[in-house]
């Protein structure tokens, strides 16, 4: 009996360790899209220190900044389909709804919209990584609840401690809502080894 267990637990740390899902490895040639508002743009970061450029750096690879600040997902969701067709990337970075989430959009229409986003990416055999965002509380940050929902319907790597950590330590921040370098030097490292973990890079 306690071998059974000792197998069980053993099995049950085995699977937190692992990645909940397989990327296609990328060639050294791949494009990455980096999409989403001002946490993508890069609002609050010097010259080049954007998450964008920083994973660039460590990953070799062209990384493209598709980030305008304060786009809501409806906005995005109209945006996107011509970039996939212009750019044709390997992989879709996504980090949106954080607009929607500031204007109190209901998230049963961000959720659509992030959707329709992911949808979009699968239909072009572009994969995609997903990033949460955190639900505005004094309190404490977690990703709102929808991000890990999307994530477990459509089978897409997501982080969900990345921005919450990043946004409820003042060290990491420029204002209220927005990294200074060394949280978006945080993301794209952070970033980096979920593509890693995730067999992407």
């Amino acid at each position: 009996m306690r071998k059974q267990l000792l197998s069980l637990i053993f099995l049950a740390l085995t699977a937190c360790s692992e990645p909940s899902r397989t990327l296609t490895k990328l060639p050294d040639d791949a494009v990455i899209l980096a999409f989403g508002d001002s946490l993508t743009y890069g609002t609050g970061a010097s010259r080049l220190s954007d998450y964008p450029n920083i994973l660039a750096e460590l990953t070799s690879l062209e990384v493209i900044n598709e980030g305008i600040p304060g786009e809501i997902s409806e906005e995005g969701l109209e945006r996107l389909p011509a970039l996939l067709d212009e750019y044709q990337p390997k992989l879709l970075i996504l980090i949106h709804g954080g607009n929607d989430l500031l204007r109190k959009i209901p998230s049963e229409q961000i959720a659509a919209n992030l959707n329709k986003m992911i949808e979009e990416a699968a239909s072009r055999h572009i994969e995609v990584v997903m990033l949460g965002v955190p639900q505005p509380n004094l309190l404490t940050l977690t990703s709102a609840d929808l991000y890990q929902r999307i994530a477990e319907d459509r089978n897409i790597p997501v982080d969900l401690n990345t921005l919450p950590d990043i946004l409820g330590d003042n060290s990491l921040k420029s204002d209220m809502v927005h990294p200074n370098d060394a949280g978006y030097q945080l993301m794209a490292g952070n970033i980096f080894k979920l593509l890693q973990e995730t067999g992407a890079l």
